[in-house]
C-alpha cells in the first residue's frame, strides 16, 4: 500500500499551490468591509494657475492640463521644444512680432480656464499674426511652428473662443492714447550693416507690409542654389501696368562680390517706403507716376560664398586683396555679366546691310546651346515681360557710370570707343546720376585705369573694358530699355562702416536718375478706329535705333533736348511724321499721339522688316525649353543644401538634449 502515501503528497502539494494563489491575487473592494481597500476616484482637470513664466503677462491668470498639445503637467510643457521657442523668440525675431508671437504661443502651451473649462483661442486672431509676421520667420529660414497651425490649435468666434492678444490689444490702446498728437514713426529703419539673404528678404516684406498701398514684392526666379530672386515694387498701383506711366528698373549684386550696390537697393526700398509716409511731395509724385521695380541681388549665391570667404580671412587688407573675385560668379562659376546673348556682335556683322537696324534683334537659336545660368535666364524673362523704359545695374571697383556698347566695334582694339546710335541720349543718362552723386563726377576722386577715357564721371563701356554678352547691351539691343552701369566706388567689398556714406553720396542720385524716365516723349499710336496698334515703331530721323509700341499702343522715347522728327510706322498701316520741339527742362515727357491709315503693304517695306529677322523672330524665346531643367537642378541643388546645412539658430534647440525639432526647418 506504498501508493496511498504518495497519493497523500500529490493532493497536499496541490492543495499547497492552490493556497498560494489565492493569498497573491489582489483585494477586491468591497464597500461593506471597512479597511480591506480604498476606492479609486479619477479626479477631473481643474483651473490652476498659469505659472509659466514666459506667459505670465497673459489676460488671463488660470489654465488647465492636459493642454492643448496634450501636455499633462506644467513642467512636460516646460521642457518642450515649444516652450523653448517662446522663451528664445524676441531674440530670434526683434521686431513688430514681439510679444505677439510668444504670447500666441502661451495661449497653446496654457490655455485660458474658465470654471474648470478649457477655452481655445480664436483662429482670427491666428491668422492676423501669420498673415503679419509669416514673413518674419522666412527671413530667418524657418518654418511656421506646427502649434502656431491656425487650423489645428485654434477655432471660430460661433465655438466661443477667447482672443489671445486682448491684454496687448489694450495696452497698444492705451500707448497710442498717451502719444495723442504725437506722430508715431512706423517707417522702416535702416541698419548700416551687410545683410544675409535672409535678412534682406525679411527687410523687403517687412517694407512690402508696411507701405502694402503702394509696394510689392515678387519672385523673377531662383539661383542655381535654390535662392529667391525677389523683387520689390513702387507703385501707386502695385501690381498693374499703367496706361503711359514708365517702368523702370534697378539691379544690384549681378557680381555676388560687389555689394555696395545690394545695400543700396535695400535703403532705397526703406527710404521711398517711409518718405512716401511721411508726405514728402518729391517721392510721393515719383512713385505715383513711375512704376518702379527693385532687384537688390541677381547672385545671392555669389553673395554668400564673397562673405564666407572674406570672413575666413585672418589678414582683412591682405584677405581682401587675396579675394578680389571670390564670389564674382554665380554657383556654375558663370559670369552673369558676361552670359548674355552677343547681339552686339550681330548688329556689327550686319551694319553694312540694306535695312540694317539696331533694335528688337532677335535671340539667336546657337545661344542655347551654350551655359545660360538660371539667373540670367530669369532676368531676361523678366526683361521680356515687362516694358521697362530706363533701367542701372550697380557694380564695385570704380567710381563712374558707363554706358553702352560694352564690346569694341573692332576686335582688335579692347578700350576703342563704340557708341550706340543714341550715343547723346546715353550720355545725358549717365550724366544725371554721375552729377547728382557727391564725388563722382570730381577728375581728383577716381580710382582704376581708364582715367584718361573719363569724361566728368562717366564713360563709354567699351572704352573701359570691351567683352560680350553683358546685360546693359542686351537690354538696349533687344527691348526697348536704356541701361547704364555705376561703378559704386574702387573696393568692392567695402568695410561696414562706408555703408553710411555711400548711401549718402548716392541718395539723390538714385532718385534724380528715376526721374529721367520722363524725359523725352510718350504716346499712343491708334488705328482711326482709336484702337491701340501693338508693335508700332517709333522712329527719330538721325537715330538708327527705332521703338515699339506695347500692349495698348503706347510707347515712351527717351530723347535729349532739341528738334526732332518722328515718325511712326507699322506693317499695314501708312506712315505718320510730326515734328516735336522739346526744351532743356522737363519734368514732365511730352505727348505726341499718332493715328495711322490702313494701306496695302509693299514690297519694299517688307523686304525692310525681314531683314534682321532672317535669323528668327523676335518672339522665338527658350526654343529648347531650359527653363524645366534649371528649375529642376535648382530645387535639387536648394534641397540637399538645405539637408546639408542647418539654419544659425538651430544651436538653440539640440543643445538641450531633447528630440530635435524637425518641424523647425522649412525643408526637411
Amino acid at each position: 500500500m506504498e501508493y496511498k502515501p504518495r497519493k497523500m503528497c500529490i493532493m497536499l502539494l496541490i492543495l499547497l499551490q492552490m493556497l498560494l494563489l489565492v493569498s497573491s491575487s489582489p483585494l477586491r473592494c468591497d464597500p461593506g468591509v471597512r479597511g480591506v481597500c480604498k476606492i479609486t476616484v479619477e479626479e477631473k482637470p481643474k483651473c490652476t494657475d498659469v505659472l509659466l513664466s514666459n506667459c505670465n503677462d497673459m489676460s488671463y491668470t488660470q489654465t488647465m492640463y492636459p493642454n492643448i498639445l496634450g501636455h499633462k503637467i506644467r513642467e512636460d510643457a516646460e521642457a518642450g521644444a515649444e516652450y523653448l521657442l517662446i522663451s528664445v523668440v524676441e531674440s530670434l525675431l526683434p521686431g513688430q512680432c514681439n510679444p505677439d508671437i510668444r504670447m500666441l504661443g502661451c495661449s497653446v502651451l496654457a490655455p485660458r480656464c474658465e470654471k474648470n473649462k478649457l477655452l481655445k483661442p480664436c483662429r482670427s486672431s491666428c491668422e492676423e499674426v501669420l498673415k503679419r509676421c509669416s514673413h518674419t520667420f522666412e527671413g530667418i529660414e524657418m518654418a511656421w511652428p506646427y502649434f502656431l497651425d491656425c487650423d489645428r490649435f485654434f477655432v471660430s468666434d460661433e465655438e466661443g473662443c477667447y482672443d489671445p492678444l486682448e491684454g496687448l490689444r489694450a495696452q497698444r490702446i492705451e500707448e497710442m492714447v498717451d502719444n495723442m498728437g504725437i506722430p508715431l514713426p512706423e517707417e522702416p529703419t535702416m541698419q548700416f550693416s551687410y545683410h544675409s539673404n535672409a535678412k534682406m528678404i525679411s527687410i523687403l516684406k517687412k517694407t512690402e507690409d508696411q507701405c502694402s498701398d503702394i509696394a510689392r514684392t515678387y519672385s523673377i526666379g531662383r539661383s542655381m542654389e535654390g535662392r529667391e530672386l525677389l523683387v520689390i515694387e513702387f507703385s501707386n498701383n502695385p501690381g498693374q501696368h499703367e496706361l503711359l506711366e514708365p517702368e523702370i528698373k534697378y539691379i544690384g549684386n549681378i557680381h555676388g562680390n560687389e555689394v555696395m550696390g545690394r545695400q543700396l537697393l535695400i535703403y532705397l526700398a526703406q527710404y521711398l517706403c517711409s518718405e512716401y509716409l511721411q508726405g514728402n511731395n518729391r517721392i510721393q509724385t515719383l512713385i505715383n507716376t513711375t512704376r518702379i521695380h527693385i532687384l537688390p541681388s541677381m547672385n545671392p549665391d555669389g553673395y554668400e560664398l564673397a562673405v564666407s570667404g572674406l570672413q575666413d580671412g585672418d589678414d582683412e587688407e591682405r584677405h581682401r586683396y587675396d579675394s578680389w573675385n571670390v564670389g564674382q560668379n554665380n554657383a556654375q562659376n558663370v559670369d552673369l555679366n558676361r552670359n548674355f546673348p552677343d547681339l552686339t556682335s550681330i548688329v556689327y556683322r550686319r551694319r553694312r546691310r540694306k535695312g540694317y537696324r539696331t533694335d528688337h534683334v532677335p535671340i539667336p537659336d546657337y545661344y542655347w546651346f551654350g551655359k545660360v545660368a538660371s539667373e540670367t535666364y530669369a532676368v531676361m524673362k523678366w526683361i521680356r515681360s515687362i516694358p521697362f523704359v530706363l533701367s542701372a545695374n550697380f557694380h564695385g571697383g570704380d567710381l563712374l557710370v558707363s554706358y553702352p556698347y560694352d564690346l569694341s566695334k573692332h576686335p582688335l582694339e579692347s578700350n576703342m570707343l563704340s557708341p550706340t546710335p543714341d550715343d547723346q541720349v546715353f550720355k545725358l543718362l549717365a550724366s544725371t546720376y554721375a552729377n547728382a552723386h557727391e564725388r563722382m563726377s570730381n577728375e581728383n576722386a577716381r580710382c582704376g585705369q581708364f582715367r584718361s577715357n573719363i569724361q566728368k564721371g562717366i564713360i563709354n563701356g567699351a572704352q573701359m573694358s570691351s567683352f560680350a554678352g553683358g546685360m546693359q547691351d542686351f537690354n538696349y539691343l533687344h527691348t526697348n530699355c536704356f541701361e547704364v552701369t555705376v561703378e559704386l566706388g574702387c573696393d568692392k567689398f567695402p568695410p561696414e562702416e562706408d555703408l553710411f556714406v555711400g548711401w549718402h553720396e548716392n541718395q539723390e542720385a538714385l532718385i534724380k536718375f528715376m526721374e529721367a524716365a520722363h524725359r523725352g516723349i510718350k504716346g499712343i499710336v491708334k488705328d482711326e478706329e482709336g484702337n491701340g496698334i501693338k508693335g508700332a515703331r517709333i522712329s527719330v530721323r538721325g537715330i538708327r535705333h527705332d521703338i515699339t509700341t506695347a500692349e495698348n499702343g503706347e510707347y515712351w522715347r527717351l530723347l535729349t533736348p532739341g528738334i526732332h522728327i518722328l515718325i511712326a510706322s507699322a506693317p499695314g498701316y501708312t506712315r505718320t511724321m510730326k515734328k516735336v520741339r522739346l526744351p532743356s527742362h522737363m519734368s514732365t515727357a511730352g505727348r505726341v499721339d499718332f493715328v495711322l491709315e490702313k494701306t496695302v503693304l509693299e514690297p519694299e517695306n517688307q523686304e525692310e522688316d525681314d531683314a534682321i529677322l532672317a535669323m528668327g523672330t523676335y518672339d522665338r524665346f527658350d526654343p529648347y525649353n531650359q527653363y524645366e531643367r534649371y528649375t529642376m537642378m535648382a530645387d535639387l541643388s536648394q534641397k540637399a543644401e538645405a539637408r546639408a546645412e542647418k539654419p544659425w539658430w538651430w544651436n538653440y534647440f539640440v543643445l538641450t538634449g531633447g528630440p530635435a525639432p524637425t518641424w523647425l526647418l522649412k525643408h526637411y
